[in-house]
């Protein structure tokens, strides 16, 4: 698929997806989710590929959705609508979201769909929806609260307020704030680290810390031995416990 609201980028085990309308803040309209999703989507099926960035160009992440094609938007379109925040979250790959500048509304919800958040100094969050009299219908409601609390999540929901980079780094919706110029060289170093460890461990990992999230603690840790006893059976379960005892780099083949 060609793209022209968005860039993907592969280097060294690690893919960037950019979203590129920098005139439109890098609001989602129909394309940009279309595109998205095929990039994802080769993403996933690149076995070289390890780990996930997605960024922003411009002055936004993303701004939200566009507003122009809310007129054209029914009901029956806007349950069908492509939540990215989904598509990230179930991407059997790790995602760090390098949020360079405004991410408000869906690109709020796409940034809590991935497993890390490195936020610069210069960037704000807000799910904003409220203030055009809806409310957020990507996710906002159910993962904002997840991660800063129910009280939290229902002041910035009901005010529709922007928040800076510190004050999300104060409230644990990020994981952390860097200077605007070291945002992609701390996201690809993190993503580096990252890529070097076993890719089926990782989506093990990631499979079974989802799903705590959405279960009761007994049968989270159930089902974490379950992932447990299916690790030990990994050739990458064998390589690392020889690489330990010979004092030397593991290395990881993916199964």
């Amino acid at each position: 698929m060609a793209y022209e609201n968005i860039i993907l980028e592969k280097e060294d085990n690690i893919a960037v997806i950019t979203f590129n309308r920098p005139e439109a803040m890098n609001a989602l309209n129909n394309q940009t989710r279309a595109e998205f999703r095929a990039a994802i989507e080769d993403v996933a099926a690149d076995e070289n590929v390890k780990v996930l960035i997605l960024t922003g160009s411009g002055k936004a992440f993303v701004a939200g959705s566009d507003i122009k094609e809310f007129g054209k938007t029914t009901p029956y379109m806007a349950h069908n609508i492509m939540r990215l925040g989904e598509m990230v979250e179930k991407l059997e790959k790790p995602v760090i979201a390098a949020v360079n500048g405004f991410c408000l509304g869906g690109g709020c919800e796409i940034a809590m769909g991935c497993d890390i958040i490195i936020a610069s100094e210069k960037a704000k969050f807000g799910q904003t929806e409220i203030n055009i009299g809806i409310i957020p219908g990507g996710g906002g409601t159910q993962r904002l609260q997840r991660l800063i609390g129910v009280c939290r999540a229902k002041e910035l929901i009901f005010t529709g307020d922007i928040i800076r980079a510190e004050e999300a780094d104060r409230i644990g919706l990020v994981n952390r704030v860097v200077p605007a110029d070291e945002l992609m060289s701390v996201a690809k170093e993190i993503a580096g680290k990252i890529a070097k460890k076993s890719a089926a461990a990782l989506k093990l990992a990631k499979q079974t810390i989802n799903y705590g999230q959405q279960t009761p603690l007994e049968s989270g840790l159930k089902y974490e031995y379950e992932m447990y006893a299916l690790a030990l059976s990994l050739e990458d379960k064998a390589e690392g416990v020889a690489a330990f005892l010979e004092k030397r780099a593991p290395n990881f083949v993916g199964r």
